[in-house]
């Protein structure tokens, strides 16, 4: 179902805070690499999944209001944040299996997933890996539903990346980032709505082992074209799993018109479109998202997975397919759109 924004002028909430130690980074060591993570709370599960360059940092201000009734698990991806950045295998995959890993050392066995971005990615491919440890998937911006794509992301999975990230910590090339970014702002452009937090992204590069990881998690996602890896195809697998996404309706990154394309593939999801955000709907109406995420939480059963459930749906395949073959007269404009979104599929 699609839900309309609900009216809420001037609405404000009182954010909750928690001390700082209670939010500070801890860390352990997994397969020999050090990873961190941001954890609080008590109650079920809630791994909150970041994007492509950012960190745990990004759900700082909503940790403490989610901890009231879950145990929120926040950690930084490999590659990212304080977690090392080794010479590794970055793909969507690898990403799930992951924050697995991390949580079986936390012994939390299942969870409500939150992703963002790539972090969308992420939490999908572990919903598709790990059936019976996801409870419930609220995606927000996710990539991995189509393939569009801001250009920006399509040039750094260019060669010669390095070159044009290096130059970003040139003297005075982040003055020059931010007047740019205000301007798009002032300009009221989709792009400028994100204005902040891609001037952090910046900031979250400063050596040459930050970039090299920063560019191969990307070009596992998004070659020139756009993005390379989907998981259209296996949506219909999130049937009987509550599935939420939202949504800002001026995203630059990953075009609103995406959540619209998950949305129909799921079945049985509910969408929120978030008016006038950007790629960072948490971030403009922390509110809004707070009030979703616990009301859907709260109102929703964990997903009752079954290893007979997973084979019939895995036999009867996508709508318009029968009994795993394709249905032609349907399914021709269905083949279509998986085509332009992707190519090849996060395996």
């Amino acid at each position: 179902m699609v839900s309309d924004p609900p009216r809420r002028p001037g609405r404000t909430r009182r954010l909750l805070s928690l001390p700082h130690a209670e939010l500070r980074l801890q860390h352990r060591v997994v397969h020999g690499y050090r990873r961190a993570y941001r954890v609080a709370g008590e109650g079920p599960a809630l791994v909150l999944i970041h994007g492509i360059g950012d960190s745990s940092a990004t759900w700082a201000d909503l940790i403490p209001d989610l901890a009231r009734s879950h145990t929120v698990i926040a950690p930084d991806l490999l590659g990212h944040g304080s977690s090392d950045k080794p010479r590794a295998d970055y793909s969507v995959a690898a990403y799930a299996n992951g924050v697995r890993d991390l949580l079986t050392t936390l012994d939390i066995e299942s969870a409500t997933l939150v992703g963002h971005s790539l972090g969308g990615g992420v939490a999908m491919q572990f919903a598709y890996q790990f059936p019976e440890r996801t409870e419930r998937l609220i995606l927000v911006s996710a990539g991995g539903v189509g393939g569009e794509v801001n250009p920006v992301l399509r040039a750094v999975s260019l060669p010669g990346a390095h070159l044009m990230l290096s130059a970003l910590r040139l003297p005075g090339m982040r003055l020059q980032v931010g007047i740019f970014l205000r301007l798009m702002r002032l300009l009221d452009t989709d792009l400028g709505q994100d204005a902040p937090e891609l001037l952090n992204l910046v900031d979250a590069l400063p050596d040459a082992t930050s970039r090299s990881a920063f560019i191969r998690t990307l070009r596992a996602v998004v070659d020139w074209r756009g993005q390379a890896v989907t998981m259209l195809d296996r949506c219909y697998l999130t049937e009987g799993m509550p599935t939420m996404l939202l949504w800002g309706d001026r995203d630059s990154v990953v075009p609103v018109r995406h959540a619209y394309g998950a949305h129909q593939a799921m079945p049985g999801s509910r969408l929120e479109i978030f008016e006038g955000a950007g790629h960072f709907p948490f971030h403009s109406d922390p509110a809004r998202f707070l009030d979703l995420v616990e009301e859907f939480t709260s109102t929703t059963s964990p997903a009752d997975w079954s290893r007979e459930h997973w084979r019939e749906l895995l036999r009867a395949g996508r709508p318009g397919t029968t009994a795993g073959r394709p249905d032609t007269a349907h399914n021709r404009a269905v083949e279509r759109d998986l085509r332009e979104a992707s190519e090849r599929s996060a395996t």
